[in-house]
C-alpha cells in the first residue's frame, strides 16, 4: 500500500484551513482517507470563537474516527454524526445559525478488500483510477451550477478595473448573491452545523478490484485542471503518482506566481490553501 499527502497554506501567514489524513485499522484490512477543505470566513464576525482551522481539524478527526472505527455506519451516516458531534462542542459559546458560521467541503473514501466506498461534498475532487488506466473524476458540481443571474454577476465583477471602487462594489453582491445560495435549496452545500446537510453530499462504491489508485484534491490543488487549464484528471493523478503530491501543489503555486492577479486565469485568490493525497490502496 502507497499514502503519501502534500499540503501548504495559501499565504505563510495565515494558517491552513484544509484537513487531510488516512487510518489504517490494526487488521490491515482496508483503510478510510478524510479531506476537508475549510471555507474561508469573511472579515467581520462570523458568530463563532473558535475559527476554521479548529473546525476542520474537529470535523476531520471525528469523521475519520466514526469511518475507521464503525463499519456498520455509511459515510453518509458517519459524517452526520461528526457534524453533530462537533457542533456540541461550542453549541454554548458560538451562534452556530449564523450563515458564515465554520463550515468545509468534504472528501471521504473508505475501502476493504471488497468495496471502495467514497462521498463528496462541495467543491474538493475525489480521482479514481481503474486498473485499466481510466480515471474518473467524482465531482459534486452544484456549485459550478449557479443560477445564470449570479453568473452574470461573476463575470460583470471581471469586467471592471482591478482595484477600483467600482470592481469592489460589484465583488460584494457577487459574494452575498453566492452566499445566499449555501446550504439552500436550488444552490450548493458544505458541512457546517446541521447533520442532515451530509445526506446531501455525492455517494457511491465500487469493487475493491476496480480501483487501482486514489488522489483527493481541495480546490486549492484541483486548479491544475480546474484553473489552469494545464491537463486532464489523468493528467493530474499521472503526475500525483510519478512525482508525489507535492510536485502537484508546486506546480499550482509556480502558475499562481505567474499569474499574481488572475488576470489570465480568474480566481477567488490569488494563491489557495492547497492539499492533495494519494492512496494505492
Amino acid at each position: 500500500m502507497r499514502i503519501e499527502l502534500a499540503t501548504d497554506p495559501g499565504a505563510p501567514q495565515h494558517p491552513n484551513e484544509d484537513y487531510a489524513s488516512v487510518a489504517l485499522p490494526a487488521s490491515g484490512q482496508g483503510g478510510v482517507l478524510v479531506l476537508l477543505d475549510g471555507v474561508t470566513p469573511p472579515p467581520f464576525d462570523v458568530g463563532c470563537a473558535h475559527g476554521v482551522p479548529w473546525y476542520t481539524a474537529r470535523l476531520g478527526g471525528a469523521l475519520l474516527e466514526l469511518s475507521a472505527s464503525y463499519r456498520d455506519m455509511t459515510l453518509t451516516e458517519a459524517l452526520s454524526a461528526a457534524i453533530s458531534r462537533t457542533a456540541e462542542v461550542h453549541r454554548s459559546t458560538c451562534d452556530l445559525s449564523h450563515a458564515h458560521t465554520p463550515q468545509a467541503t468534504v472528501v471521504a473514501v473508505r475501502w476493504s478488500p471488497e468495496t471502495v466506498e467514497y462521498l463528496v461534498l462541495s467543491d474538493s475532487v475525489l480521482l479514481v483510477e481503474h486498473p485499466d488506466g481510466v480515471v474518473r473524476a467524482v465531482l459534486d458540481t452544484r456549485l459550478d451550477e449557479l443560477p445564470p443571474a449570479v453568473r452574470d454577476l461573476r463575470e460583470a465583477v471581471r469586467a471592471l478595473p482591478r482595484g477600483s471602487a467600482e470592481r469592489a462594489a460589484a465583488g460584494r453582491e457577487y459574494a452575498a448573491a453566492v452566499e445566499a445560495l449555501r446550504n439552500a435549496e436550488g444552490g450548493f452545500f458544505t458541512a457546517a452545523a446541521d447533520p442532515a446537510v451530509a445526506a446531501r453530499a455525492v455517494t457511491g462504491s465500487l469493487p475493491r478490484a476496480e480501483v487501482r489508485a486514489l488522489t483527493a484534491l481541495s480546490d486549492g490543488a484541483s486548479r491544475w485542471v480546474e484553473v489552469f487549464r494545464e491537463g486532464s484528471w489523468a493528467d493530474c493523478l499521472a503526475v500525483v503518482r510519478k512525482e508525489g503530491p507535492q510536485a502537484l501543489v508546486d506546480r499550482v503555486r509556480a502558475l499562481e506566481a505567474a499569474d499574481p492577479e488572475g488576470a489570465r486565469f480568474p480566481r477567488g485568490k490569488s494563491r489557495d490553501d492547497a492539499t492533495a493525497v494519494l492512496v494505492e490502496p
